[in-house]
């Protein structure tokens, strides 16, 4: 059985929402690439009695590793050391030299602030410089120093990594701390699991549920395979996992994945559609025109870097006045099929092309809601063209389901396949 592990989130404004929890799914994806079993992930609200509750729980479960994010600044709230010295019965220790490396960080912070004393910081500081004893020091990367804190005694419970909550330090800290011999020790009966993420468009989660359960009647070991499926922004995500003896099972499960779905089986390899999408733009220049959106489309083509190479430009217009204005839309053509239609959309793509001297162009015009739908266009429906500029063009109109940020938000994904589809010259798929 490979060594088990646990994530606690401290931090009151995550449990309450106010700041959502970016660490906790990081953690848990470094953990399991290093073979551990995540078994647990809570948030707790920066409460020690709460925190110690957690830190017993994940004890009683019998996992080896537990890291907690969040809880390590300088103020009265700050109580997660003081917690996990108590729970492994280390007594904190003012660590002077940790002290003086931590007041070379934060004196200069008395420029911005003049108005801090020189007491207030060595208060603060001190309370950061606090170790249990017999802890790993993880040097910080803001100002606030992580732990890795072990048992008292083999089989004592488990190791204990205390980490800042700044997702910023905690992924230049973590490194440190997988190096660590403590951490090493405590994961050294960890698996090393293989791993594959299929994606797929156009596929519903109860297709691929009845797949996997055709999977599990036919294929021997399939029980062995560790299946996850999760819809994200409009596409179907399987992950599998397994150990090497399992490898056979999951090549037979993919086979029968890829023959009842592979029209819709874009990415073999976790590759995600704006990947395939910036290599299929190599060498051409891509215009957006979007209605409903708001340029969501250019940011996600923006997102990575690069795209100045073949994002050449777009226009967010949201008006009848804008459309006609900026991208040459007939009005007519408005006033006969509305600003939410196909062909309005075909025309946007046409000004778009020419305005930007574009090789290929996206445009969305669609109703975002929640109001102005009506009987033949309520909300969520949408209209998408995607044209090159010798004339081949991919359109659609569909009914996309959810509130305004996920009409708005499936919309771009929509309009990516489109577009991967034009520049793949690949009609067939969906």
């Amino acid at each position: 059985m490979s060594a088990r592990a646990g994530i606690v989130v401290t931090g009151t404004e995550v449990l309450t929402g106010v700041i959502r929890d970016a660490n906790g799914p990081w953690v848990a994806e470094r953990l399991l690439e290093l073979g551990l079993d995540v078994a647990h992930t809570t948030v707790c609200g920066d409460r020690p009695h709460d925190m110690e509750a957690q830190l017993r729980f994940m004890a009683r479960q019998g996992v080896d590793l537990v890291v907690t994010t969040g809880g390590l600044g300088p103020t009265a709230d700050d109580k997660t050391v003081e917690v996990v010295a108590a729970f492994a019965g280390r007594p904190l220790e003012l660590d002077e030299s940790l002290l003086e490396r931590i007041l070379a960080i934060v004196r200069p912070l008395r420029e911005r602030w003049p108005d801090l004393s020189e007491q207030e910081l060595v208060e603060s500081a001190r309370k950061q410089a606090l170790v249990p004893r017999g802890a790993r020091v993880i040097e910080p990367a803001g100002t606030a120093p992580g732990f890795v804190v072990p048992p008292l005694e083999e089989g004592g419970g488990p190791t204990v990594v205390v980490m800042p909550g700044p997702p910023r330090e905690l992924r230049q800290m973590w490194p440190v701390a997988v190096a660590s011999e403590e951490f090493a020790h405590a994961t050294r009966n960890r698996t090393r699991y293989e791993s594959q993420t299929l994606r797929l468009y156009g596929t519903a989660e109860s297709e691929i549920a009845e797949t996997l359960r055709i999977a599990e009647r036919e294929v021997p070991g399939f029980g062995d395979v560790e299946i996850t499926t999760c819809l994200r922004r409009g596409e179907l995500e399987v992950a599998a996992r397994w150990e090497p003896g399992a490898a056979e099972a999951w090549r037979r499960t993919c086979e029968l994945i890829e023959r009842r779905h592979g029209r819709r089986l874009f990415a073999r390899d976790g590759e995600r559609v704006d990947d395939q999408v910036a290599e299929l733009l190599r060498g051409r220049r891509i215009a957006l025109a979007e209605s409903c959106t708001g340029g969501l489309l250019a940011a996600r083509l923006t997102d990575r870097p690069g795209a100045s190479e073949y994002v050449t430009g777009g226009a967010v217009v949201y008006s009848d006045r804008a459309k006609t204005e900026l991208l040459g839309v007939d009005p007519a053509l408005i006033e006969r099929h509305g600003a939410v239609s196909p062909e309005v959309a075909d025309a946007m793509a046409d000004g778009a092309l020419a305005r930007f001297g574009a090789d290929v162009a996206v445009a969305i015009t669609g109703v975002a809601g929640p109001g102005g739908g009506t009987d033949a266009k309520p909300v969520g429906y949408v209209c998408f063209c995607a044209k090159r500029a010798d004339g081949a063009a991919l359109a659609r109109d569909l009914q996309l389901p959810g509130d305004r940020a996920e009409v708005r938000d499936r919309s771009t994904t929509v309009a990516m396949h489109l577009l991967r589809r034009l520049l793949d010259g690949d009609r067939a798929r969906p």
